[in-house]
């Protein structure tokens, strides 16, 4: 099984949501996107995969979004993706992919990651 979590090791739900995914005994592929950031491109595609529009993954408390001056429309999923490229503290997290299915979950609560997990 193919997994990937885009992680915030300082975030405790990060954290344990990725501690779930290591005891179900799959060791997955760890993007720290605070130091990789994501582009434009995957944040629509991990949008999709999750079913929901890319506004929904904003995290809305972070300073960064509360003190933006340059927000785009939060419609306009292109605008808002390369907004969030250079705001990725802004993205929701962890959110985790089933490479193989294509079925992707926001790990709030961790154990949203089991209904991907053998």
């Amino acid at each position: 099984m193919a997994v990937t979590i885009y992680h915030n090791p300082r975030c405790s739900k990060s954290r344990q949501t990725l501690k779930l995914i290591k005891d179900a005994g799959v060791e997955p592929r760890v993007v720290n996107y605070l130091t990789e950031p994501l582009d434009a491109a995957a944040l629509i595609d991990l949008s999709q995969k999750l079913g929901m529009p890319l506004s929904d993954l904003l995290r809305r408390g972070e300073a960064e979004f509360k003190e933006s001056k340059d927000l785009p429309s939060l419609s306009d999923d292109a605008a808002l993706a390369l907004w969030m490229t250079r705001h990725p503290i802004t993205l929701e997290r962890p959110i985790v992919v089933d490479e193989d299915s294509g079925r992707a979950v926001v790990g709030r609560p961790p154990e949203n990651v089991l209904t991907l997990l053998p």
